[in-house]
C-alpha cells in the first residue's frame, strides 16, 4: 500500500488542464515518495467522502471541495489547485482545519496577458462588427463605422487589480501610447510605477478610463465588486474587458449598462455563470465579443500546471512550505515545527 493516498474526482467532461487519467506529470515530482493519485468516479458528494475521508491530500478538480467535505477530512495535509482560482474550493474551511491550499497562480500568466490585449484591440476596433460588414454586403460600411472612434495611442486603461496578468498586460499595452490607471490596494504604489501605471482609487479609475480592464480574484470580498453604480460612473464611450473571473461583476448591471449606452462596448473571456444559459442577452449582442473562459490556453498550460500541482503535493507531504498558498495563515497557525522552507530564504506561502 502506498504511503501517501492522494483522492482526485474523476472528471465527467473534459478539464481545463486536460488530465489524462495516467498523472505521469503530476508523479514527475511524487514518484520517489511512494505516493498514488487514485481518481474517484463519485457521483455525489457522500461517494467522494467515502472515498477521500482518509486521503493524505486532495488534487481539486472536476468537484467543488466544499465545507463538508473538508470537514470530513482525517488525514489531509493539503488540497491542491491547478489553476490561478481558488474559488472552487471552501478556503475559509480549509484554513480552519489547518489544510494548506495550494495555486498556479504563475505558469499561464503570458497567455492571460495576451489574451487580454487581443480582447482590448478587437472591442477597440469593433473586430465581430467589421467582420459581419465584410461578409454581409456591408462592405462600403466599415470605414464609416470605425471613423467616429478615436485612434487608440493616448487612450487611458484602467485595470481594477494589479496582479500577475494585469502587470503582463501593462508591459504589452505601454507600446501602443496607452497612459494607464491602475486601482488595487494589495499593492505597492512603487510597484505601479514600475511599470508606468499611476496608481488611483477606483471611483477616479471608473471616471478617466476609456478601457476598464478586470483582472479581480473570484474572492468572498471582490463578490460583485463591480456594480451599476460602477457602471454609470464609466464614460459612455469606455470599453469593458474581463479576463479575471466573472462573478467580480454583477452581470445585470453589465447587461443594463451595455443596453442604456452608459459604456460602449465589453470583451469577456468570463461570465458570471459558465457556461451561459443560451438566453443570456451578451450571447446577442453586437456590442460584446466573447470568448468561452480560454484565456490561459495554450500547449503549455495543460502539462505545466500539473507538473507544479505535482510539485506543491511533493512539497507539502514531505514536510516542507509550498510555493504558493492560497491561504498562508494556515501555515503560521499550524504547527510550526512541521514545516520546513522548501529553499533556503522562503517563509509560509512565499512563491
Amino acid at each position: 500500500m502506498s504511503t501517501f493516498r492522494i483522492i482526485t474526482q474523476k472528471p465527467s467532461a473534459v478539464t481545463f488542464d486536460m488530465a489524462d487519467g495516467t498523472f505521469g506529470l503530476e508523479m514527475e515530482a511524487l514518484g520517489h515518495m511512494d505516493a498514488e493519485i487514485i481518481e474517484v468516479p463519485a457521483k455525489t458528494e457522500d461517494e467522494f467522502i467515502a472515498a477521500a475521508k482518509d486521503a493524505d491530500a486532495i488534487i481539486a478538480r472536476g468537484r467543488p471541495i466544499t465545507g463538508r467535505i473538508i470537514e470530513s477530512l482525517n488525514n489531509c495535509k493539503v488540497i491542491s489547485l491547478g489553476s490561478v482560482g481558488a474559488d472552487s474550493v471552501d478556503v475559509a474551511a480549509a484554513t480552519a482545519h489547518g489544510i494548506p491550499v495550494t495555486n498556479v497562480p504563475d505558469t499561464f500568466i503570458e497567455e492571460v496577458a495576451d489574451h487580454t490585449m487581443m480582447l482590448l484591440l478587437a472591442t477597440f476596433r469593433r473586430l465581430l462588427v467589421q467582420d459581419r460588414m465584410s461578409r454581409d454586403g456591408s462592405w462600403e460600411q466599415g470605414r464609416p463605422a470605425l471613423s467616429q472612434f478615436p485612434r487608440l495611442m493616448g487612450q487611458t486603461l484602467g485595470f481594477v487589480s494589479f496582479g500577475h496578468v494585469a502587470r503582463l498586460t501593462a508591459r504589452r499595452a505601454a507600446p501602443f501610447g496607452l497612459n494607464m490607471l491602475a486601482y488595487d490596494p494589495y499593492i505597492e504604489e512603487l510597484t505601479m510605477s514600475d511599470y508606468g501605471v499611476q496608481p488611483v482609487g477606483l471611483t477616479e479609475l471608473l471616471q478617466r478610463s476609456d478601457i476598464v480592464s478586470m483582472h479581480a480574484p473570484s474572492t468572498t470580498e471582490a463578490h460583485h465588486m463591480l456594480t451599476e453604480e460602477h457602471f454609470r460612473l464609466m464614460k459612455p464611450s469606455a470599453l469593458f474587458i474581463n479576463t479575471g473571473r466573472g462573478p467580480t461583476v454583477d452581470e445585470a448591471a453589465l447587461i443594463r449598462a451595455l443596453d442604456e449606452g452608459w459604456i460602449a462596448a465589453a470583451g469577456l473571456d468570463v461570465l458570471e455563470t459558465e457556461p451561459p444559459s443560451p438566453d443570456n442577452p451578451l450571447l446577442k449582442s453586437d456590442k460584446v465579443i466573447l470568448t468561452p473562459h480560454v484565456a490561459s490556453a495554450s500547449m503549455r498550460m495543460g502539462p505545466e500546471a500539473r507538473r507544479r500541482v505535482g510539485q506543491e503535493l511533493a512539497l507539502v507531504l514531505s514536510g516542507r512550505w509550498p510555493r504558493t498558498c492560497v491561504n498562508p495563515d494556515v501555515l503560521v497557525r499550524t504547527k510550526l515545527r512541521r514545516w520546513q522552507p522548501y529553499s533556503m530564504g522562503r517563509g509560509p506561502g512565499a512563491g
